[in-house]
């Protein structure tokens, strides 16, 4: 299976998405990430928070969804609503999923506010991707796609 985590940007959750997904992966399963306007760059606060993790970021960078090397089996989009984002819409014939998350790149504060910001949107990230890996084989993906994005989501 192979997963595209979509943002707009394409520096700071779907990079974190796509790293914690292929790290945690089983033989065959693969993640991509990709923006519809990239930045360009990877976020470093983004890149030392995995790093910090243990995951890998080694061949990582910011890219358009018009350089996927294929076309997905699944895509996630991980935009959130605090900044009022407009998710980019991926018009493929594809299984779509909606995982929003704050980018805590925008984030003001302390220091240790915004590096609590990025550790939450980590948490959220990686429960979310654990979640879909415990999911049985055989399930209805769909729902339990739309669930999976609700968790971690303050009510």
């Amino acid at each position: 299976m192979n997963v595209l985590f979509l943002c707009t940007g394409n520096s700071c959750r779907s990079l974190l998405s796509e790293a914690v997904f292929n790290h945690l992966a089983p033989p065959g399963w693969k993640a991509y990430s990709a923006g519809s306007q990239p930045m360009g760059q990877l976020n470093p606060r983004a890149v030392a928070l995995l790093q910090r993790k243990g995951i890998s970021t080694e061949g990582y960078y910011s890219k358009s969804w018009n350089a996927l090397p294929l076309i997905p089996d699944l895509v996630i989009t991980v935009c959130g609503s605090a900044a009022g984002e407009t998710c980019p819409a991926y018009l493929g014939p594809v299984l779509r999923a909606h995982w929003g998350v704050d980018d805590p790149s925008h984030v003001e504060g302390s220091e240790e506010e915004i590096e609590a910001a990025f550790e939450q949107a980590y948490r959220i990230l990686r429960a979310r991707i654990e979640a879909f890996f415990a999911l049985p084989r055989n399930v209805d993906l769909r729902p339990e796609l739309d669930r999976i994005g609700t968790l971690g989501v303050k009510c």
